[in-house]
């Protein structure tokens, strides 16, 4: 393994001192939303304390949770890469900021506009668009999969991209099979044909460094609950096209995106989250002192690939000894720059959802389902025997707790093989 001081990030986070018949709790449910770190924590609380007010009153708590306000853009600013803060939306959610956008984009499109999306996604960056087009007239076009490996299948993509294209949805990593997307390459095309493109980064967040500028993506949509942080989303969106789109608000909303008001206490939280991954870019011996924090933030993300990566090789390497058990997804060992260290699995003869329960009882937390990849798991042929059991490992697993999973998945797959 890589030097990752691992135990020094897992001192930072409360709930892995969770005990569960007298052994430690062990989270592999990262995809469907992470731990925070005692600093998050701290930082609502703080925020309650002494910053709790309404934006723009002319006194101490409401000018703390102004600066808090600012600040928290400026982060996801530096997380995601974006140049200007402006461009940095906050909201409840991937989905409700989508649905959000949707409609306003859907507002400039007319009868017979295409928008073309995946079979790959989670659902929040399919549906929106298939109810603005409901609404607007417009036709849509899905992108398959290739289902040997759950990739995008991009001469499919260029079969559904035309003249009349104006928008491609699509994730920058699948969120039940950890599958990347050529995400740079997905855009290019789009832009190609003049389409915007609209990135779900949900799954892709937690485990790589961002910057939407290589990417030249016009949105790109995440949530902070998934990058150790609470519950709320963040968008990115170029700020020439948010300051054209129409906007729907009322009328003195100080924001044409940020609609009401804002969670600011969930925006304490993120740049509370913000600053503890600057801190990892800061503890794993490569940042210098001084260094800014886009820059140290990337590094932090570097570091995290590079260990979670050797961690999922480990899980791999045991799964595959595991009799019963099928990986879903890319699994050449050549190719996993092409995959989160998210794992989709189903064990001969055990429905998803009693070896979730099983891993439950031994302490493991994992969940099974579609995980709202609901058109994925379809085209996997896997809906009707209730989807896949998911492992997802972040940067405070350990392979002590790899190698416990992999031990409690042996005993249920020997189970099922028992019973056949």
């Amino acid at each position: 393994m890589i030097d990752f001081d691992v135990q020094a990030v897992r001192r930072r986070f409360p709930a892995l001192s969770e005990l569960h018949d007298g052994r430690p709790l062990v989270f592999f449910d990262g995809p469907g939303g992470t731990q925070v770190p005692e600093t998050v924590i701290e930082a609502v609380s703080t925020y309650y304390r002494e910053s709790n007010a309404n934006a723009g009153g002319p006194f101490s708590t409401s000018e703390r949770n102004d600066a808090i306000a600012h600040e928290a853009h400026l982060a996801m600013a530096d997380l995601l890469g974006a140049a200007d803060p402006e461009s940095i939306k906050f909201g409840a959610n991937m989905t409700t900021l989508t649905l959000h956008l949707s409609r306003s984009i859907g507002a400039t499109l007319s009868p017979g506009d295409e928008v073309v999306v995946t079979n790959l996604d989670h659902q929040a960056n399919v549906d929106p668009w298939l109810l603005m087009a409901k609404d607007r007239g417009v036709t849509v076009k899905t992108v398959d999969i290739r289902p040997d490996d759950a990739s995008l299948d991009l001469s499919s993509l260029d079969d559904a991209l035309g003249p009349k294209t104006k928008l491609v949805a699509f994730g920058w990593a699948s969120n039940a099979v950890g599958t990347i997307t050529r995400a740079a390459d997905i855009i290019f095309r789009a832009h190609k044909v003049g389409a915007l493109a609209y990135v779900d980064a949900v799954h892709f967040a937690p485990h790589a460094a961002m910057d939407v500028h290589t990417i030249d993506a016009d949105f790109v949509v995440c949530s902070a609950y998934k990058v150790f942080g609470p519950h709320a989303g963040v968008l990115y969106g170029k700020r020439d096209l948010l300051d054209s789109l129409p906007a729907y608000k009322v009328r003195p909303a100080h924001d044409r995106f940020e609609t009401g008001t804002p969670n600011f206490e969930g925006m304490a939280g993120v740049l509370a989250a913000v600053e503890y991954l600057a801190w990892v870019g800061r503890t794993q011996g490569v940042a210098e002192e001084g260094t800014g924090r886009r820059l140290t933030l990337h590094t932090a993300m570097t570091a995290i690939r590079t260990y979670e990566m050797e961690l999922y090789g480990r899980l791999v390497d045991g799964l595959e000894a595991i009799k019963g058990v099928r990986i879903h997804g890319v699994t050449e060992r050549g190719q996993f720059d092409r995959r989160t260290p998210t794992a989709a699995l189903t064990i001969e003869g055990v429905a998803p959802r009693a070896a979730a329960e099983a891993l439950g009882r031994d302490g493991i937390a994992a969940l099974d389902g579609d995980f709202y990849a609901t058109g994925l798991i379809e085209r996997l042929g896997l809906a009707e025997s209730g989807g896949v059991l998911r492992i997802g490992l972040v940067h405070y697993n350990t392979a002590e707790e790899v190698d416990r999973l992999l031990e409690s998945l042996e005993r249920i797959a020997a189970g099922a093989a028992a019973v056949a």
